[in-house]
């Protein structure tokens, strides 16, 4: 079985980097995560391509050779999607999508035959059934949010590490607050899961075992949705980078109350945290009550 999955261009943003990445010798900031995760629901027997069209150009053979094409996409995807589908279309390959595009806004997309809605974890078995036996179903929905245990490590080895600036890894899903202008909590719900702190250090030594020296962005959306969690990763990153000596530094998101955990913020100085995202919407305080922020 030949699959190619492929990570949509993204277009200029602020998390694109596309005009200052030249300055440091690399060709996208951060690696097509979503993917690198499904791909390792996938049998060791099927033969994986994975093109990031940040990184490189998706020629027409290798559309020919795939029997499934897998395109994972966020919102800003929108466009280079309906790009890499009209050529799939062209060439006879059957196209399946998943990802935050696909889940909120599917019916916008009636050009792509199959489409995996919601978190994909508990899909997976069947969607590799059906695969194999080239019987897919239009829609394979997430019955439930699962458990992040069964979440597996990416399959690092279908990239190349020097086309990006940053690896990226995820501890938790969801986040307990209800901001009116973000879809988390539409796709991930409002109750914080967590993978345990073993799980999560044990895709960071995969990386380490593979090669990566350099940046880790943990992506999740808020780092502080679970705060003993979060305590209890720090502490278990602490012990790991001890026992390694592993060259890695991290950077992450969090609401801007993480000021009022300085404990918290000296555990992630000490575990390598060395950058913060915050989403500062306005200063205003009406303007945040207005949008569920307060």
């Amino acid at each position: 079985m030949n699959v190619l999955l492929v990570s949509p261009r993204s277009p200029d943003t602020f998390w694109s980097f596309r005009h200052a990445l030249p300055f440091i010798s690399k060709k996208a900031g951060h690696v097509p995560l979503g993917l690198l995760t499904i791909a390792a629901f996938l049998p060791r027997s099927w033969n994986l391509r994975l093109v990031d069209l940040n990184v490189e150009n998706l020629s027409d053979s290798e559309i020919r050779r795939a029997d499934w094409v897998m395109v994972g996409a966020m919102l800003i995807h929108r466009e280079s999607v309906r790009e890499i589908s009209a050529r799939c279309r062209e060439l006879g390959r059957p196209v399946i999508g998943g990802g935050p595009l696909f889940t909120t806004g599917h019916g916008s997309f009636p050009e792509i035959p199959h489409l995996v809605l919601g978190e994909a974890e508990e899909l997976m078995p069947d969607l590799v059934r059906d695969m194999e036996s080239g019987r897919l179903r239009a829609v394979y929905e997430a019955p439930r949010r699962p458990d992040m245990s069964v979440v597996p490590i990416p399959r690092w080895d279908l990239i190349d590490f020097r086309d990006y600036a940053c690896m990226s890894v995820q501890f938790c899903r969801g986040c307990p607050f209800d901001c009116d202008f973000c879809d988390v909590i539409i796709m991930n719900g409002r109750k914080p899961r967590t993978k345990s702190p073993e799980q999560l250090v044990a895709e960071l030594e995969a990386l380490r075992v593979a090669g990566w020296k350099g940046s880790v962005f943990v992506v999740d959306d808020n780092f502080l949705g679970h705060r003993r969690k979060a305590r209890e990763l720090l502490g278990a990153i602490i012990a790991w980078r001890r026992r390694t000596s592993a060259r890695f530094d991290f950077l992450t998101e969090a609401s801007v109350n993480l000021a009022d955990e300085p404990e918290l913020m000296r555990l992630m100085v000490s575990a390598g945290f060395t950058r913060v995202f915050v989403g500062i919407e306005t200063p205003d305080p009406e303007n945040l009550r207005s949008c569920n922020k307060l």
